[in-house]
């Protein structure tokens, strides 16, 4: 085993540690020389392109013609303003509520004989829907037709005997005492008929209660009593519950800034359009028309409530039911407007870019935007029809900035293709030529000395 080599010791000898300095500091001086070299090198490579991308940049304007013409023209797409009639569409959340709700109870007791409706039928004012056994009501009505005609009679024999006693007064046969008197029985006979007829109403009347009809028209709902059960004047439950549906209402609320508008109008005779939607607003329910405004605000909501009505020839509007309204307050004529993604928002207000002809530059112009539809918005003044404005790529303009449309790409494409395919096709030809070159001097030298040794 061969014995590790001694290392110097440098502590006992300064000629050698001087030495090993010295040459510890020439290394790390190449080492920085190299370093500097290096992100030189890489310094100049970011900031000079290549011949090829530099005759690319350079184009037909030459050298540096890219540096004076700025950044390129951004591609945006443009709209033309217009002019439309704009309808002012206020929308609300509405619950549908039946012009009338009807709870149909007994009028009288007794025994329900017949029930003649059907559970869910319409029905009319008027028709029939139950009975109630009869017979004692019919009994009650013969019994007090018989006590009134009873007390007439009497009253029609006092009368006579009245007139009697006034004769035999005018003859002094008799004492007034008893005229008086029997003047007396014949007005409070009087009195007994007319209650007996007040009492013979009654039995009349609860004898048509038996004949339980529909107060309104409309849907009848769920049946709650069956024919043979004792009903009464204080069941909760009633005989059946009629809802008016054909028309019928919704009401919903709106902000109080625009209840003033909407009264004025109403005041005015102006009939406003209502269009009650689904719970996805994606079908259209029924269409109505506005009917009347609330006279106080809600100050917990700050809205005002409204009712809208509707035919609802179909039935498809269910009491209770929510619905979407789209109430249209006015129509704009003739009114400027643009899609709403051509309207922008700055510190000093709203603004548009208008392209400006054949320069294809833009131009910033402030405008004043009026009533917004979902996807239009007017423009009440600044901007006129027929302009055209940008719609997309604007979060990358300024005022003077060029711009390309989608269709002078397409046709600035072909030219453009042609001059980089013929570049190319220059680059390729010169090429081949210099191996050609090259290979041409060896060839010579050959000949040359041929020619010595011969």
């Amino acid at each position: 085993m061969d014995p590790k080599p001694e290392m110097p010791h440098t502590g006992s000898n300064p000629t050698l540690r001087h030495r090993l300095s010295r040459r510890a500091s020439i290394i790390g001086s190449i080492v920085a020389i190299l370093a500097l070299a290096g992100m030189g090198w890489l310094a100049w490579y970011l900031t000079h392109p290549s011949s090829e991308a530099a005759s690319t940049a350079a184009g037909p304007g030459g050298p540096g013609a890219a540096g004076r013409r700025g950044p390129p023209p951004t591609t945006v797409g443009v709209a033309t303003a217009e002019r439309a009639s704009v309808p002012i569409i206020l929308e609300a959340l509405g619950t549908v509520t039946p012009q009338a709700t009807v709870k149909v109870r007994p009028q009288v007791s007794g025994v329900m004989e017949k029930v003649l409706f059907k559970e869910g039928q319409m029905v009319r004012a008027g028709e029939l829907l139950a009975t109630i056994d009869p017979r004692q009501f019919e009994l009650a009505q013969m019994q007090a037709t018989g006590q009134r005609q009873r007390d007439e009679a009497q009253l029609d024999s006092a009368r006579v005997t009245l007139q009697r006693f006034k004769t035999l007064l005018e003859q002094d046969s008799i004492a007034r005492q008893e005229v008086d008197t029997q003047a007396a029985l014949v007005k409070q006979l009087e009195g007994t008929v007319v209650i007996d007829k007040a009492a013979e109403g009654t039995a009349r009347l609860n004898l048509g209660y038996t004949r339980v009809v529909a107060p309104v028209s409309g849907r009848v709902g769920l049946r709650t009593v069956d024919v043979g059960n004792v009903v009464s004047t204080s069941d909760v439950n009633g005989i059946a519950l009629i809802t008016q549906v054909m028309p019928i209402d919704v009401v919903f609320a709106v902000p109080q800034d625009q209840a003033g508008e909407l009264q004025q109008r109403t005041v005015g005779g102006a009939v406003m359009k209502v269009t009650a939607l689904d719970r996805t607003r994606s079908s259209t329910l029924d269409t109505g028309v506005f009917a009347s405004l609330d006279n106080q605000v809600d100050t917990q909501t700050g809205t005002v409530k409204a009712k809208a009505r509707f035919a609802n020839t179909k039935l498809v509007l269910f009491p209770s039911q929510f619905v979407n309204v789209q109430l249209v307050v006015k129509t704009i004529e003739n009114a400027v407007v643009v899609p709403v993604t051509g309207l922008r928002h700055g510190s000093t207000g709203d603004y548009v870019y208008v392209l400006n002809g054949a320069e294809r530059t833009v131009s910033l112009r402030p405008v004043r935007a009026g009533q917004m539809t979902a996807e239009k918005i007017v423009i009440a003044s600044g901007l006129q029809a027929g302009e055209r404005v940008i719609t997309e790529g604007a979060d990358r303009l300024k005022d003077g900035a060029k711009v390309v449309l989608p269709g002078d790409s397409s046709k600035g494409g072909g030219g453009a293709g042609t001059a980089a395919a013929g570049g190319k096709r220059q680059g390729q030809s010169t090429k081949p030529d210099a191996p050609a070159s090259q290979a041409s001097s060896p060839q010579r030298r050959r000949s040359a000395s041929q020619a010595q040794g011969s």
